[in-house]
């Protein structure tokens, strides 16, 4: 049994990268459970035995409602939740036909969390969803300090100072020598020190500063420890050093900043902004809040159904004030959101696609009133920070601001004569979501539909085909392969080539399935659901989806933290050995799936 075990954990993430005396000592004190159907591995509420995994059968994880979270097979890990928490299960877990699964003791996880980095990361992301994203106990300093803060030597004059400071709208400066950090001056400094004991403007710093020794927190700190120093010592400004290099700082009001960072906040200022500006200053803010959800652990479809979320408020407030502005409107409308808008999928960097459906019978003068309208909207969007759609894909282009009866006929034409601009079109509409205006002229049209496209073979054979257009980015020995030249040498898409090939095929399974949900997740899961893919197929996928998404995310986050602007092109080599592999697999499993769906609809051979 011992020996099974050590070969069924060898090959299972993230056991396999185990130190083989670690993993031969874990199979040592591993319990095996054989379960019958309908049989509790535990119980809502239960001191949690340990870690469970499916060696072989089925188990059904239920929440305290009774509902099923999660249908798991062999190779599937199960527990955690409890065992991250107090040790008491949250949820209950139950054989759906005759089981075996393998138990880690409670004391043995606990252990390999606290030595193993990778082991940890790995349950750090299934716990993820549930934390509170502002928490300070759950952020690190690096992802709290401004890094590479406004620096200045010990002999600048304090006239000068309070100009940088001015001119910088900072409250402090950081004295350095080199690297080193040797002090550190407020605005406090200025007007308790120089100001109110008239020293001369002349006077350098080193006079008014604090000087070393200070109060330091290192990067590895969490965002509590810097709030328990500042509360303890009366700070208002925390330097961040490694060894004795200044890397960063905190100011209180960054902390206020990290600890208002919630989509709750965001969502209450949007929906009672009385201007396009006051939206965009909400706006502006969404790459912080992007790093501090990401800092916090949130899984990648969190934090993008959250950044999506305020998105839509912003949409739907727009579209108010574009009511206030011209007027009620003369109809009926639905304004829809496409792209990543429409599947709940925006990160930091996301233009604008949507479009208009209007009611019947408008005249001339009803139809004119859309027009402005859109370009308000649009333009407000625009403002912040939702660029035009490069394609002009959106209402603002009269080709995508018709009645219904008009999109009826451009869904039947695609479906109809599924070319080249058909399937790229039809690929964009499907991923429709009402955002505002009345939803109900959109659902009828939306499952007609997907009928008519699942019952033409022909129009599903193009779009399983165009699945192939986004390849991953894997060379001819399945290695990752960089863009060669340009501007975005030695990278790779993480989007174009990374998260995007699954987006399609989360599409073509809805088109197949006649599958309603237009989050990719969410299509992947109903697909398994369906039986139009395998459960062991669907779970590789979705794993691969979280990791190439969530390793998009991070390489934005690092980018907003380092004050660039974000983007999807990220160098393997900021990646680990460890990191970089598993992201190969996960290109793979992508790759073997759009291989299935083309041999599943007779396009290769």
């Amino acid at each position: 049994m011992k020996h099974d075990a050590l070969s069924f954990l060898s090959n299972l993430h993230p056991y396999d990268n185990l130190p083989e005396s670690t993993l031969d000592e874990l199979v040592t004190a591993i319990e095996w459970i054989t379960l019958a159907n309908g049989e509790s591995a535990y119980r809502l509420g239960e001191p949690m035995k340990g870690l469970y995994i499916v060696l072989e059968g089925q188990v059904s994880v239920r929440d305290a409602r009774d509902e099923v979270i999660s249908v798991l097979g062999s190779g599937n890990t199960f527990g955690e939740r409890g065992l991250l928490r107090d040790g008491i299960a949250v949820t209950s877990a139950k054989a759906t036909e005759p089981s075996t699964l393998l138990c880690i003791p409670e004391q043995n996880f606990h252990a390999l969390m606290t030595r193993h980095d990778a082991f940890r990361r790995f349950f750090d992301r299934s716990r993820g969803a549930e934390r509170d994203a502002t928490d300070l106990t759950n952020v690190r300093v690096e992802a709290l300090m401004v890094a590479d803060p406004i620096t200045c030597m010990r002999t600048l004059s304090i006239r000068e100072a309070a100009e940088l400071m001015r001119d910088r709208r900072i409250s402090c400066l950081c004295v350095v020598d080199g690297t080193a950090l040797e002090g550190i001056v407020t605005i406090r400094d200025l007007s308790g020190k120089a100001l109110a004991e008239g020293l001369a403007h002349d006077t350098p710093i080193a006079q008014v500063m604090t000087p070393q020794p200070l109060l330091t927190l290192p990067p590895s700190a969490i965002g509590s420890d810097v709030l328990h120093m500042m509360m303890e010592h009366g700070l208002g400004h925390l330097p961040i050093v490694s060894g004795e290099a200044l890397v960063g700082i905190v100011t209180q009001t960054d902390l206020t900043r990290f600890q208002a960072s919630n989509t709750a906040g965001f969502v209450a200022e949007a929906a009672h902004a009385e201007i396009a500006e006051a939206l965009a200053r909400v706006t502006a803010r969404i790459p912080n809040l992007l790093v501090q959800l990401v800092a916090a652990g949130n899984r990648h479809d969190v934090v993008t159904r959250m950044i999506t979320d305020i998105a839509d408020v912003v949409t739907r407030r727009l579209l108010r004030l574009a009511e206030e502005k011209y007027g009620p409107p003369p109809a009926r409308y639905c304004w829809l959101a496409c792209g990543s808008q429409g599947r709940q999928e925006q990160t930091g960097v996301s233009d604008q696609d949507n479009c208009l459906i209007l009611d019947e019978g408008l005249s001339e003068s009803d139809l004119a009133y859309f027009e402005p309208f859109a370009e308000f909207v649009s333009d407000g969007l625009n403002a912040c920070g939702y660029i035009y759609c490069p394609g002009d894909m959106m209402a603002t282009n009269p080709r995508w601001r018709q009645p219904l009866s008009v999109w009826r006929e451009y869904f039947q034409h695609w479906i109809s004569n599924p070319g080249k601009e058909a399937q790229m079109l039809a690929s964009v509409m499907f991923d429709l979501r009402p955002i505002g205006g009345d939803a109900a002229l959109f659902e009828g049209l939306q499952r007609r539909t997907l009928e008519a496209a699942a019952g033409n073979s022909i129009f599903t054979a193009h779009m399983a085909s165009n699945t192939l257009t986004h390849q991953t980015p894997l060379s001819l020995f399945r290695s990752i392969s960089t863009i060669r030249s340009g501007a975005h040498r030695n990278t790779v898409d993480l989007k174009l080539n990374g998260v995007i090939p699954v987006v399609d095929l989360g599409r073509m399974y809805a088109l197949q399935g006649q599958l309603e949900v237009v989050n990719t997740r969410a299509r992947l899961e109903a697909a398994m659901a369906a039986d139009l893919i395998s459960k062991s197929g669907g779970r590789d996928l979705l794993d691969a989806y979280d990791l190439i998404a969530e390793t998009r995310l991070a390489h934005q986050a690092r980018q907003i933290r380092r004050g660039e602007t974000p983007d999807n092109f990220m160098p393997p080599a900021d990646l680990s050995a460890f990191e970089r592999s598993h992201l190969r697999d996960a290109f793979v499993v992508v790759k073997t799936m759009q291989s299935a769906l083309m041999q599943g609809r007779g396009l290769l051979g």
